[in-house]
C-alpha cells in the first residue's frame, strides 16, 4: 500500500472513480436553476462535474459559484479543489470548515459527494462526538460502533429542500451492520423515493470495500426501495436495464435479502415464520471464547506442557486456536488428543487455585521476564495471568468462515479461545441440541439465513457478531422432536460428504428431510433457496478475487 492510500485511508478520503461522480451530478443535477452542495468536496471529484453540468444546463460561469458549493476540512484539500477547478475554467464556494459545523439551510435542490469512511476505532474524540450530536439533532441516535459516513448522509439530507435529491457514495456496509440499522430507517423515512445500485465488481482502484450507491429524492416516506444489479461502471449508462427489483424491507431487518431474488425472498420469509423454524437464540446463549491478551504465551503444546511440569491444576483442556480443524460434526476426546499429540496447542495455562504450584510460579516469573502482564488484556486483569473463564460450551460455532458457519458438538468437553463462540444451550434442549442442531444446521434455509444475517469481510469471510448468530434461522425443537430419527440415520453418509469437503452432497441429504419431507416445500422452491445462496456466496468471494486482481 502506498503512502498516499495509507494517508488516504487515515483521513477516510478514497477520491471517486469520474464514472461514478458524473452520473450521480447527471442524476441529481437536472435544472439550471439547481443549487448543488458537495460536502467534504477533497479535490472537487463533485464540483468539477456538478460545474460543468451548471454550465451545459446555461448558467453563467460567473453565477456558477452562487449555486455551487463545497464544504471541506483540510486546508490544502480546498486549495487543490479550487486550482482544479481554475484549471477546467470553472469555479464554485468551497467553505473551509468541519461539514458538521455548519447549520443545515434546506435551500439545496442536490448533495451529491463521498463521505469520508473512518472506522469507529479510529473516529474518536471530538470528531465522533460532534456527529453524533448531529444525527441525534435530526432524531437519529447512532450508537458508539457507527463509522464516520453514517452521521454524515444524515446531516447531509438536512441540507435539501422539499424536492431534493440525494446523491451519494456510501460503503456496502449501509445494507448489512448493525449500527447502519437506524440510517437505513431514517432513509426511508426522510425521501419519498430511495434507490440503490450495486455493483458485482469493485469499483474503486486499490480499494478493496465494496460500495453502493445511494439515489434519494423527495420529502416522504418510502415502504420500500428499488435495488439495481450492475456488473461494473460501464453499466451505468443501462440503469434501467434488467436486475432491477424492489424491496420492501421486514420490520428492522438488513438490506441484505434485497440482493436476492423476490420469489426466493418469500419462500424465505415464509418458511422462518413456520413454528418448524426458530432462531440461535432460542436453542441458548452465544458467546465469544477465553481472551487469553496473548496466545503465544497461555497456550501451550503438550511437549511444553511436559518440559515445565505443569500439572492438571494448572491447565485447561482447549480447542486448538482458530477454527479450521472443526470440519466434521462433533469435536471428540479423541479427537482432540490426535491434535495434541500432533503438536496443536491444545492447553491453556489456567492455575485454578490461588496458591500457583511451584511449576506455574516458574512459569508466571519467566512470563513477567517476557513482560507478557503489560499486554493490554493483562495489564487490565488481576492478577495478569489468570485468564477469565467463559462455560464450556455444548456446541462450537465457527463465525469467521469462508464457506458457511459450522456447528460442531462438543463431546470432548474442551474450553474455547476467542476464535470461536461457544453456544451453551438450554437445559430442555441440551440432549435434542448436541445430537442434532450441527446436522438440522446443514440445511439450505440455515446456509441462505447465515448470509443474510452475516456481513462480508475482507477476503471474502463471512462473519458473525454475536448478535447476528443469535438471529441464524435454525430448525426447531419441536421439528427436531418430529425428525430427529430421520436426520440420525444420515450421520454416516454426512461424515463422508465432510470428511471430503463435499458440501453440496451433505446440504442435499439434510435438505431432504428438514425441508422437502418436513416443510413440503417444493424442487422449485427449494433450487430458488439454493441459488439465492449461492448468489450472495459468490457476491462476498468474488470481492476475494477482485481484491487479489487488484493487488
Amino acid at each position: 500500500m502506498s503512502i498516499e492510500i495509507q494517508r488516504q485511508k487515515a483521513r477516510g478520503a478514497f477520491f471517486t472513480p469520474p464514472a461514478i461522480s458524473h452520473f450521480l451530478v447527471e442524476w441529481a443535477v437536472r435544472r439550471r436553476s439547481d443549487r448543488v452542495l458537495e460536502p467534504s468536496c477533497g479535490d472537487a471529484a463533485f464540483l468539477v462535474p456538478a460545474a460543468e453540468r451548471l454550465r451545459d444546463l446555461g448558467v453563467s460561469r460567473r453565477n456558477i459559484p452562487n449555486q455551487l458549493q463545497g464544504v471541506e476540512i483540510h486546508k490544502a484539500s480546498v486549495e487543490e479543489a479550487e486550482e482544479r477547478l481554475d484549471e477546467e475554467g470553472l469555479s464554485a464556494t468551497i467553505v473551509h470548515s468541519d461539514f458538521f459545523d455548519c447549520e443545515p439551510r434546506p435551500v439545496f435542490d442536490a448533495v451529491v459527494g463521498n463521505p469520508p469512511f473512518i472506522r469507529y476505532q479510529s473516529f474518536s474524540g471530538e470528531a465522533r462526538a460532534k456527529s453524533l450530536r448531529a444525527a441525534l439533532a435530526h432524531g437519529v441516535r447512532l450508537t458508539a460502533l457507527a463509522s464516520s459516513w453514517a452521521a454524515f448522509v444524515i446531516h447531509a439530507s438536512e441540507f435539501l429542500n422539499e424536492n431534493g435529491r440525494l446523491g451519494m457514495v456510501l460503503p456496502a456496509e449501509l445494507l448489512s451492520v448493525n449500527y447502519a440499522a437506524e440510517v437505513r430507517r431514517f432513509l426511508l423515512n426522510r425521501f419519498a423515493n430511495v434507490r440503490l445500485v450495486l455493483f458485482d465488481n469493485l469499483v474503486f482502484p486499490g480499494v478493496t470495500a465494496e460500495v453502493v450507491l445511494l439515489l434519494a429524492e423527495g420529502r416522504g416516506t418510502a415502504k420500500s426501495f428499488e435495488v439495481i444489479q450492475l456488473r461494473d461502471l460501464a453499466a451505468l449508462a443501462d440503469l434501467n436495464g434488467p436486475g432491477s427489483l424492489d424491496f420492501l424491507p421486514s420490520g428492522g431487518e438488513k438490506w441484505t435479502p434485497a440482493l436476492i431474488s423476490s420469489d426466493a425472498l418469500k419462500v424465505y420469509r415464509d418458511l422462518t415464520r413456520e413454528r418448524a423454524f426458530s432462531r440461535l437464540v432460542d436453542w441458548g446463549e452465544t458467546y465469544l471464547g477465553n481472551v487469553t491478551g496473548n496466545n503465544g504465551y497461555f497456550t501451550l503444546t503438550a511437549e511444553q506442557v511436559g518440559k515445565l511440569k505443569l500439572g492438571p491444576e494448572d491447565l485447561l483442556k482447549i480447542s486448538p486456536p482458530g477454527s479450521r480443524h472443526l470440519r466434521g460434526l462433533t469435536f471428540t476426546a479423541k479427537a482432540w488428543r490426535e491434535m495434541a499429540n500432533r503438536g496443536a496447542r491444545s492447553y491453556l495455562f489456567a492455575p485454578q487455585g490461588d496458591v500457583l504450584s511451584p511449576a506455574a510460579r516458574a512459569y508466571v516469573t519467566d512470563g513477567e521476564r517476557k513482560e507478557v502482564q503489560k499486554a493490554y488484556k493483562c495489564s487490565n486483569r488481576t492478577p495478569w495471568w489468570r485468564v477469565p473463564q467463559v462455560e464450556k460450551p455444548d456446541i462450537l460455532f465457527s463465525y469467521m468462515n469462508h464457506d458457511h458457519p459450522r456447528l460442531i458438538a462438543n463431546d470432548a468437553g474442551i474450553s474455547i479461545l476467542n476464535s470461536l463462540y461457544g453456544l451453551k444451550l438450554r437445559d430442555q434442549l441440551r440432549d435434542v441440541g448436541k445430537s442434532l442442531l450441527p446436522i438440522a444446521c446443514l440445511n439450505s434455509l440455515t446456509l441462505l439465513g447465515s448470509e443474510v444475517v452475516g456481513r462480508a469481510y475482507g477476503g471474502g469471510l463471512l462473519k458473525h457478531e454475536p448478535r447476528e448468530a443469535d438471529l441464524l434461522p435454525t430448525p426447531s425443537a419441536e421439528a427436531l422432536d418430529e425428525i430427529g430419527g430421520q436426520l440420525a440415520l444420515l450421520k454416516p453418509q454426512l461424515a463422508i460428504a465432510l470428511r471430503s469437503n463435499d458440501l453440496s452432497a451433505a446440504v442435499r441429504l439434510v435438505d431432504s428431510v428438514v425441508l422437502t419431507k418436513h416443510m413440503r416445500i417444493t424442487e422449485h422452491e427449494l433450487q430458488g433457496l439454493r441459488r439465492a445462496r449461492e448468489l450472495l456466496f459468490n457476491r462476498r468471494v468474488s470481492r476475494a478475487v477482485s481484491a487479489r486482481v487488484s493487488d
